[in-house]
């Protein structure tokens, strides 16, 4: 933890959280072991049914990963959060979330009774436990930004898993551009193909952001879609009621 942090917490394997976050924080993700991936989602936190929206971050953006210069819009258009800093490259945010039933099919059949917190925790529990804790539930959970993982797609359309992406002391930095409601799950990419549970804890540090200036702002520059999406964020803190 340096002077500048406000907080910081690291995340074991299967390890779940939800908190909110205020506007003009960054918050920097980094891999302890090699194969992580930690599942993110995002909800305004002053109108939980604002949300990350998978389709439209993707299509305005012209991509299907995520890196430094995108950003992560709601389905209001507006920018919950910015990727400022990126020492991969690509993150995946299509690979979705992990089962029960996938788990146990891949990992072995696991339960708290028995193995108490070394059991195998799926993402899908994790983020329904979380969402709930929030006011939520299991209807308002969608697609998710898998952290730290690498998904492409080859020439059959088959989607591949690259388990060499994350190695030890990767590092991502979002920036938060609204207050957000974070909620995170580590747990196993769902197309990594090991049959081990992966055993990579994420740490993550808070800290504040610099001033927002739009003229120097790599991801407000980043395309004009994104421009649009900062701008709809702007209105939006302009004529909020506070």
């Amino acid at each position: 933890m340096t002077s500048s942090t406000l907080w910081s917490k690291t995340f074991a394997p299967g390890d779940k959280w939800s908190g909110v976050v205020a506007q003009g924080r960054l918050l920097t993700f980094t891999a302890l072991q090699p194969d992580a991936n930690l599942a993110l989602t995002l909800f305004h936190a002053n109108d939980l049914t604002e949300r990350y929206n998978m389709p439209d971050t993707l299509k305005a953006q012209y991509t299907a990963r995520l890196t430094r210069g995108n950003v992560l819009m709601s389905d209001n258009g507006r920018v919950l959060a910015s990727i400022v800093e990126d020492g991969l490259g690509w993150h995946d945010p299509i690979g979705g979330l992990t089962t029960r039933e996938s788990t146990d099919a891949k990992y072995g059949a696991t339960d708290y009774q028995t193995q108490r917190n070394g059991w195998h925790r799926s993402g899908y529990e994790n983020f329904a436990v979380e969402l709930v804790r929030c006011g939520l539930g299991v209807r308002d959970l969608g697609p998710v930004v898998n952290l730290f993982a690498k998904v492409s797609c080859d020439s059959a359309g088959r989607l591949i898993y690259d388990a060499d992406h994350c190695r030890e002391g990767a590092a991502v930095t979002l920036r938060t551009d609204m207050d957000v409601l974070v909620v995170l799950s580590n747990t196993p990419n769902p197309l990594n193909p090991g049959t081990t549970y992966p055993a990579a804890s994420v740490k993550l540090d808070v800290s504040a952001a610099p001033p927002f200036d739009p003229a120097t702002d790599y991801c407000f520059q980043y395309r004009a879609e994104n421009r649009r999406a900062f701008e709809n964020t702007a209105e939006y803190r302009l004529l909020a009621v506070r």
